[in-house]
């Protein structure tokens, strides 16, 4: 079984952060293995309150996994600060990770800044060293200071992401009031992952979902552009059969076809 790890913060209701990314994990059969960056205490209305772990620590976690475990994928989530984003990259580089893949997580849903702005700088660093990067349309607009409205200024979003040193980059449209198209850049050229809007609020952990699942294709030796296309397909499924748990905002159906084999009621 193929080994992947994610480095993350914890989501206290489950739907996001390394909760959703062992969920996806699970759900697309690799072995899912987590280095936690931060508690958060979050539900479905928000994000309340974010505890930072300490770098020692972080490190700690990274080494225990590294030195007795064969890691074949690597997602990164949420890095709060420049101290933890430069400890993993130094790490990641001197154990020689791969198919390591960055979900540049900045904002929560509810608004909640995720990321210090000092840190955004530190971010592009990780970046650089990264095989895919996944931001959303907000998180590519902070990382090429540029405004993205459209389909090219997402191609030229993705193409200046790149140039930081990514080896690929997914520019997500699922904030575009339009379509959810979105735009891939790897190897010289532009892919369109074509996408269809689906009408839920039920949208909690999408982006970690998706960045989990890539990183889960990636370790089993799918190629960069069959890992988001199938990935694509994985979280079009999951949001079509996302629910409600809480007030706000549900999680998605990581384990849509588990759930319905085993008579699931989501009422």
């Amino acid at each position: 079984m193929k080994k992947v790890l994610t480095i993350a913060g914890s989501d206290s209701c489950g739907g996001a952060g390394i909760q959703a990314d062992i969920k996806t994990m699970s759900a697309l059969g690799v072995y899912g293995m987590s280095v936690i960056t931060a508690v958060t205490a979050q539900n479905t209305m928000g994000v309340f309150d974010v505890l930072e772990v300490n770098k020692e620590m972080v490190e700690k976690q990274i080494r225990c996994i590294f030195d007795d475990i064969e890691v074949d994928s690597i997602k990164i989530g949420m890095v709060s600060n420049g101290e933890i984003i430069h400890t993993i990259k130094k790490l990641l580089l001197d154990y020689k990770g791969k198919n390591i893949v960055v979900d540049p997580v900045m904002i929560s849903k509810s608004g909640y800044f995720l990321l210090k702005e000092e840190a955004v700088e530190e971010l592009k660093k990780l970046i650089a060293i990264a095989d895919l990067v996944t931001p959303n349309i907000p998180e590519a607009e902070v990382l090429t200071n540029s405004k993205i409205e459209n389909e090219e200024q997402m191609k030229s979003a993705a193409k200046k992401i790149y140039e930081m040193g990514a080896k690929a980059v997914l520019v997500k449209g699922g904030h575009r009031c339009n379509d959810a198209n979105d735009v891939l850049y790897f190897e010289g050229k532009f892919e369109i992952i074509k996408g269809k809007r689906i009408e839920t609020k039920n949208t909690h952990g999408t982006g970690c979902t998706l960045s989990s699942a890539i990183a889960s294709m990636l370790g089993k030796g799918l190629s960069v552009k069959e890992a988001v296309y199938l990935s694509k397909e994985y979280i079009t499924k999951a949001i079509e059969n996302s629910f409600t748990i809480g007030e706000g905002v549900g999680p998605v159906g990581h384990f849509i076809d588990l759930y319905k084999r085993g008579g699931v009621d989501f009422e």
